[in-house]
C-alpha cells in the first residue's frame, strides 16, 4: 500500500503517532454502541499523557476493545483515535493464539510451554499489516511513530516499507528473551525483521537490549557497529534500554488523602490489627510466582516462625485469561492453597490468608498499599513490575518494607528492597523473615532511597527520554554515512 498524497498536509495526519495493541480509551457500559468512552486507566495511557498534551498534532492508533466497536477515526478528550479492526477470529488467533499463546510464555522464560501454529501467525502477520497500513495513512511527512509492544512487533519493518520517510520508534514493555529460547519460533527471521524496521529499539533492561542486538548478530540480519548500534541494509538502529517509570505523583497524593488513611485504618482492623500485614498484588498469571510465595508463608507458619494471629497475608488476583487452561490450572492451585493454609491456622472468625480473585479501583489499592508492611512482589520473569514501583511512591512516611524478585526489571532500580530468587523457597521465606523483623531506621533508609529513585524516574520522563532520543538519532542519521550493508530477507 502506499500513502496517498504524502506530500499533502491536512488536518487528519499526525507529527507523533502512537502505535499500540489497544486505543487509550474503553466504553463506560460494555461495549455496544450507547456506551461513553472514558480514557484508560493503563500505564502506558498515564506515561504518555504529559508528552501527548504538548503535541497539537498527534494519534493513536489501537484495537478499540471489540469486534463491533468504532472504525472510523474518532476525537476523544482532544486525542485523534484511529481504530483497527478485528473479527473475533482475528482477534483469537493475533492476540489469544499468536501473541498470548505464543510469544508471552517463550518471553517469560516458558515457565509454560509456548504454542507454534501457522494459522496464528498468519493472523498476527495481517493484523500487524494492518496496524502498519492505518498508521502509515495518519502519519505527516517526516513524522515520528511510536509502536509498543509484544504484539505488534512486526509493524516497524511494514511501516518503513511503506512510509521510508517517518522516524520509527518501537519499545518492548516485556522481556526479551536470550536467543536460545527465541529461535525456537519458527517465524524468528520475520519477527527480528519487523522489530529492525524501527530507528530506536528500546527495552525495560540492559539485558533485553543485549539479547536482542546478539539475536540480530546471530541470526545474520543485522551487522554491530558498536555497543549499542546495528546495522541493516544502509540504516542504523539504535538498541537501548529505557526503564518504565509510573506517575509517581498520582500514587503519593492518592495514598496520603485522609479517606484513604482511615480506609487503610479499618481494613487493618477488619484484619484483626495484627503486627504484621503482607500484601501482595497481581494479575492471576504463572509468570507472578503467586503460588510460591503462598507456599513459603505456610511453612513459616507450619515452623512457628510466623504467628497466624500476629501475620496476616493479602492477596489480590486480578482476574485474567479465565479461558485459558494454563490459567485455569493456577487459579485452581492458587484457591487450594489458599484453602490449606487457612484450613490449618485460622482461628473462628480469624483467617491468616484473605484472597481476593477481583479487580480493585484506586482507592481501594491505595487503601491496600497504606494497609501494608510488606509488599512481595517475586514474579519469575518480569518486563518491569510496577506494582513494586507504585507500593514504593505511597509510603510517604518512608515505612514499610518491599520483598523483590531479582527477575523483576524493577529490581535494575530498587536495589534497597529485599531481593529474593522467586525459585528458592528457603530464600523466600528467608527474606519474609527479615522483612516481618527488619530494624525500623533500615527499612525507612531503603524506603527513602527507593523513593527517590521514583520520583526521579517517573512516567513521563521516561517517554520523554525515548523520544529526545528518538529525535537526536534522527538526526545524527541524517548526517551520518550508511551502515554496512545487510542482504534483505523476506518477511
Amino acid at each position: 500500500m502506499t500513502p496517498q498524497h504524502p506530500e499533502r498536509r491536512s488536518d487528519h495526519t499526525a507529527d507523533l503517532v502512537v502505535v499500540a495493541n489497544r486505543l487509550p480509551v474503553r466504553r463506560s457500559s460494555g461495549d455496544d454502541e450507547s456506551g461513553e468512552w472514558t480514557v484508560s486507566p493503563g500505564g502506558l495511557v498515564s506515561a504518555l499523557a504529559p508528552v501527548l498534551a504538548d503535541r497539537k498534532r498527534f494519534a493513536w492508533v489501537g484495537w478499540p476493545g471489540s469486534a463491533d466497536g468504532p472504525t472510523e477515526p474518532f476525537t476523544h478528550e482532544g486525542m485523534r483515535l484511529v481504530p483497527v479492526h478485528q473479527t473475533e477470529d482475528e482477534y483469537s488467533r493475533y492476540y489469544e493464539g499468536m501473541s498470548n499463546g505464543t510469544l508471552w510464555p517463550l518471553y517469560h522464560d516458558k515457565i509454560e510451554p509456548a504454542e507454534f501454529h501457522r494459522t496464528w501467525y498468519d493472523a498476527y502477520r495481517q493484523v500487524n499489516q494492518r496496524f502498519a497500513d492505518l498508521a502509515a495513512e495518519i502519519a505527516a511527512p517526516n513524522a515520528t511513530v511510536w509502536i509498543h509492544d509484544y504484539q505488534l512487533q512486526m509493524v516497524p519493518g511494514f511501516l518503513r516499507a511503506l512510509r521510508p520517510d517517518l522516524t520509527i520508534g518501537f519499545f518492548l514493555h516485556i522481556p526479551f528473551p536470550p536467543g536460545e529460547l527465541f529461535r525456537q519460533i519458527p517465524w524468528r527471521k520475520a519477527l527480528t525483521i519487523g522489530i529492525l524496521g524501527a530507528d530506536l529499539v528500546g527495552f525495560q533492561t540492559p539485558a533485553g537490549a543485549f539479547n536482542f542486538a546478539r539475536l540480530a548478530e546471530s541470526l545474520n540480519l543485522a551487522t554491530r557497529i558498536s555497543s549499542d548500534t546495528l546495522g541493516r541494509n544502509g540504516r542504523r538502529i539504535k538498541v537501548k534500554s529505557f526503564p518504565i517509570g509510573i506517575d509517581a505523583d498520582r500514587y503519593a497524593e492518592g495514598a496520603n488523602r485522609p479517606d484513604i488513611a482511615q480506609r487503610a485504618a479499618a481494613m487493618r482492623e477488619r484484619l484483626g490489627n495484627p503486627k504484621a500485614v503482607l500484601l501482595g498484588v497481581d494479575r492471576l498469571d504463572y509468570t507472578k510466582g503467586i503460588d510460591v510465595r503462598l507456599r513459603a508463608f505456610k511453612e513459616l507458619l507450619s515452623e512457628g516462625k510466623l504467628l497466624a494471629d500476629e501475620v496476616k497475608f493479602v492477596q489480590v488476583a486480578e482476574p485474567s485469561r479465565d479461558g485459558v487452561d494454563a490459567y485455569v490450572a493456577l487459579r485452581e492451585r492458587v484457591q487450594g492453597l489458599v484453602g490449606e493454609i487457612n484450613g490449618d491456622f485460622a482461628e473462628v472468625g480469624v483467617a491468616p490468608v484473605h484472597y481476593i480473585h477481583q479487580s480493585q479501583d484506586f482507592d481501594e489499592l491505595m487503601s491496600l498499599y497504606r494497609c501494608a508492611d510488606v509488599m512481595m512482589v517475586t514474579p519469575f520473569c518480569d518486563g518491569m513490575n510496577l506494582v513494586a514501583k507504585e507500593y514504593v511512591a505511597t509510603r510517604h512516611d518512608d515505612t514499610g518494607v518491599l520483598v523483590l524478585s531479582e527477575f523483576a526489571g524493577a529490581a535494575h532500580e530498587l536495589s534497597d528492597a529485599l531481593i529474593v530468587n522467586p525459585y528458592d523457597i528457603d530464600g523466600l521465606k528467608s527474606a519474609l523473615l527479615e522483612a516481618v523483623f527488619l530494624d525500623e531506621d533500615d527499612a525507612k533508609r531503603r524506603m527513602r532511597s527507593m523513593r527517590t529513585l521514583v520520583f526521579e524516574n517517573h512516567a513521563s520522563r521516561w517517554a520523554e527520554s525515548f523520544l529526545r532520543e528518538l529525535a537526536r538519532w534522527s538526526t545524527s542519521l541524517a548526517q551520518a554515512p550508511a551502515a554496512p550493508q545487510k542482504p534483505a530477507a523476506t518477511q
